[in-house]
């Protein structure tokens, strides 16, 4: 008898465990960078959400086109068994928007100085719709792909102020040194029917981005009816890598909402 209940005990306590593990489990943050920059740019967010918790995949963006790279990681959120916050960077906004379709599992997408397009809308017009950027000017020759398309990358010298202004020199020349280039036909290409209209979003941006006008990212945000809009005052187009803490902030709550 004493050893039925003992069982009976033991079993119960189990399940109270494993209820209380559901309970707080978090969902997993997959974090996807944007052109002129490589998975790094996401070391010191990812610093803060794992010291919370949370599992973190930084995803190597291929940066070639928008249904492609919308493809390859719709591949990796499709092999993700938990509940799934997408984050994007820049063009990365493009692609978690592109990606997060169909899939049950993806519970929130934050955009970090992204793109959020409408079916057929691309990242160059995006851009050009509001005045404030002044990246072409800053961008290098383009470098000649086999198959006849052009790469983009930032002159080195203009990296700096262009794209990471509030970042320490030293480590914005890192930056430039290591940035991966985007096809001209990616930003140019059109996005297909948009996932933040059916899945909850959130936004964060600096009021001192160059690549991506300001007022072009409010107007993203208040069309995709953003749950909570942060505008980092003085930050430049990077705001991940020069304010993580807001940019953790945010992805917390994102999770916080979207997943009870």
């Amino acid at each position: 008898m004493n050893s039925l209940l003992a069982g009976l005990a033991l079993a119960a306590a189990t399940a109270l465990t494993a209820n209380a593990s559901a309970q707080t489990a978090k969902p997993t943050v997959v974090l996807v960078h944007g052109a002129f920059a490589d998975a790094s740019s996401w070391n010191n967010v990812i610093r803060i959400l794992k010291r919370d918790g949370y599992p973190v995949i930084a995803v190597a963006n291929p940066l070639r086109s928008v249904s492609a790279d919308g493809a390859y990681l719709s591949n990796l959120v499709g092999s993700i068994s938990t509940p799934v916050v997408l984050v994007g960077h820049s063009y990365g906004g493009s692609v978690i928007t592109e990606a997060a379709r169909g899939h049950g599992n993806v519970k929130a997408l934050v955009y970090v100085s992204a793109f959020a397009p409408e079916a057929g809308e691309t990242a160059a017009a995006l851009s050009g719709r509001f005045p404030g950027s002044t990246l072409g000017p800053t961008l290098a020759p383009p470098v000649t792909l086999p198959n006849g398309g052009v790469d983009l990358y930032i002159q080195p010298q203009k990296f700096h102020d262009q794209f990471a202004a509030d970042v320490p020199a030293a480590d914005a020349a890192l930056m430039a040194a290591t940035q991966r280039p985007i096809t001209e036909a990616a930003l140019n290409e059109k996005s297909g029917a948009p996932s933040w209209d059916s899945i909850p979003s959130w936004f964060i941006y600096g009021d001192q981005d160059k690549n991506i006008p300001p007022k072009a990212l409010a107007f993203m945000a208040q069309r995709a009816h953003s749950r909570q809009t942060d505008v980092i005052r003085g930050a430049s187009h990077v705001v991940m890598v020069s304010h993580p803490e807001p940019v953790a902030k945010l992805i917390a709550r994102a999770s916080a909402d979207a997943t009870h």
